[in-house]
């Protein structure tokens, strides 16, 4: 298991959760019990926007992680980026996700730009977004078997499809 590095400050909750100063910003590492109460709460309080939400998989990463040792890690993370325009913060929120059961529920209600990242989220890491409108996948095909940025995919040969030009040339 690689090491753990404790973020610069850990030193107060926000929302009912764990709240750190990492690179400046203030980042709340959030159980997925929690994650769904504590966006609400930040969106309570002004952050009106979801700037970002993406995932990453630590399988098999040699670095050491960022994260309070109150904090049990898991294979997959979520991250988000909220921002209130009011005050100009910025906010992130981590999630561990566990990789025998990864679900976690979906921000739609919330934020519904999130959409389109929640599905992108479940396409390439196999990460579901419960109550989500739409859990399909967007990027690859409808009938691919796998998530491709899971670090245990393989890579192998794809063939490339090319379909017919619509107009000559």
């Amino acid at each position: 298991m690689p090491e753990q590095v404790e973020p610069e400050k850990v030193d107060r909750e926000r929302y009912g959760a764990l709240a750190s100063e990492i690179s400046s910003q203030t980042v709340l590492f959030v159980t997925v019990d929690e994650y769904l109460e504590v966006a609400t709460a930040a969106r309570n309080d002004g952050f009106d926007q979801l700037v970002d939400l993406t995932a990453v998989d630590y399988l098999s990463y040699p670095g050491a992680r960022i994260r309070p040792t109150d904090v049990k890690p898991e294979r997959f993370e979520v991250v988000v980026q909220l921002i209130n325009h009011t005050s100009r913060e910025r906010l992130g929120l981590r999630v561990q996700v566990p990789a025998d059961e990864p679900i976690a529920p979906s921000l739609f209600d919330l934020w519904p730009g999130c959409e389109n990242l929640e599905r992108e989220v479940f396409d390439m890491f196999g990460i579901e977004f419960a109550e989500h409108p739409d859990m399909s996948r967007i990027l690859m095909p409808e009938d691919w078997i796998g998530h491709p940025l899971r670090k245990d995919f393989a890579v192998g040969d794809v063939p490339v499809q090319f379909s017919e030009a619509s107009a000559p040339r």
